[in-house]
């Protein structure tokens, strides 16, 4: 069973049905212990990182999180659920988040229109083009973005795909089974849909591993 957390993020519907749309069989959930006893884990989100971080800490979701991750069930998180992964973030003042992934949360930088919104395009990584998250997903294809931070990773070689905004910002991290976009794949129409399909095949096979 795939679980999909509900923190109060207002794109939860979305991101649902777009899983069911491609065959994920989920629970939407506020209970850490069920989220701790899940096959794979989807974090969507929408807004701001202090805020969600908020809402992960009063559901006790902080410390269920990074045990799940650590343990390799697959995991996806999607635009503020990617930046929640940093071990901080500058918004709204400097906070804490997950620090599954070392790195920190900036603001895009001046000279273009923030916050992002709108398509853009991921440029994979050569060490990652080949990656099943990726399959029948052309280097170069246009995601929907809308966002005013982005992740400043620290470690280069979890970054999949970076994409041009004023900078080049890691648009999609890997790392063992952690996946994490800063785009919407609910919102991204058919290649959104296929990386979906595509993290769902990731988890039924992790799970056939597993048994």
């Amino acid at each position: 069973m795939l679980a999909v957390i509900n923190y109060g993020a207002g794109n939860l519907p979305n991101a649902v049905r777009a899983l069911e749309h491609v065959g994920a069989d989920l629970t939407v959930t506020d209970d850490p212990a069920v989220v701790a006893a899940a096959d794979a884990v989807v974090l969507p989100g929408v807004g701001a990182t202090r805020d969600t971080m908020q809402s992960l800490t009063a559901l006790g979701m902080h410390r269920v999180l990074p045990e799940v991750v650590a343990r390799g069930v697959p995991f996806l998180g999607i635009c503020v659920g990617m930046q929640v992964l940093c071990s901080s973030s500058a918004e709204f003042g400097v906070h804490a988040c997950l620090d599954i992934v070392p790195g920190v949360v900036r603001r895009l930088p001046d000279g273009q229109k923030v916050p992002q919104i709108g398509w853009n395009q991921i440029n994979l990584s050569p060490d990652y083009a080949a990656h099943p998250l990726f399959a029948d997903i052309p280097d170069g294809s246009d995601f929907y973005f809308v966002h005013s931070y982005f992740c400043d990773v620290a470690q280069p070689e979890l970054v999949a795909a970076r994409t041009a905004y004023g900078l080049d910002f890691p648009s999609i991290v890997i790392r063992d089974n952690l996946y994490a976009v800063q785009f919407h794949p609910e919102k991204s129409g058919t290649l959104g849909l296929r990386l979906l399909h595509n993290f769902v095949v990731l988890c039924q096979a992790a799970q056939l591993r597993r048994t």
